[in-house]
Order: structure tokens, then sequence, then C-alpha cells
């Protein structure tokens, strides 16, 4: 369980430094749109699977990580 939590923490907060250059230079070129679209898509899907096991740290962890990836995807699309 331990290694579950520290793996989902690791995933979870690996978008934020991405975030924060992200918000602070305006700058998303170099951004891929796809990508983060497909992690966006993907981590939903894991939260739907840790609903169907009942598994609060895969849903709790990949619902973070769908906001943040989303989050990116609106800067991605405002500062074209």
């Amino acid at each position: 369980m331990t290694l579950g939590i520290v793996a989902g923490l690791c995933t979870t907060i690996s978008l934020v430094p991405q975030i924060i250059k992200t918000y602070r230079t305006r700058h998303t070129e170099d951004l891929s749109l796809g990508m983060f679209c497909l992690l966006a898509a993907g981590v939903a899907m894991w939260c739907v699977y840790g609903v169907l096991i009942n598994a609060l740290p895969v849903i709790i962890a990949n619902a973070i990580t769908f906001v943040l990836a989303v989050y990116l995807i609106i800067m991605k699309l405002k500062y074209k």
C-alpha cells in the first residue's frame, strides 16, 4: 500500500513544476497538446477504474492528476 501511495504522489506532483513554469512564463509553444489530452483521458479512465474496484488512493491520485492535466491543456489553448 505504501508503494502505491508513493507512486501516486510522484505521478500526481510530477505536473506541478510544469504548471508553475507555464503559469510564470505564459509560454506554451513547447507543450504537446496531444500528450496532455491523452494523459487526461488516461487518468480519467484510471479514476473510473478506481471507482469500479473501490480504491480510494487510485481515485484521488488520478483525479488530482486529471485536474492538473486539464489546467495545462487550458493554459496551452489560452496562451497560444
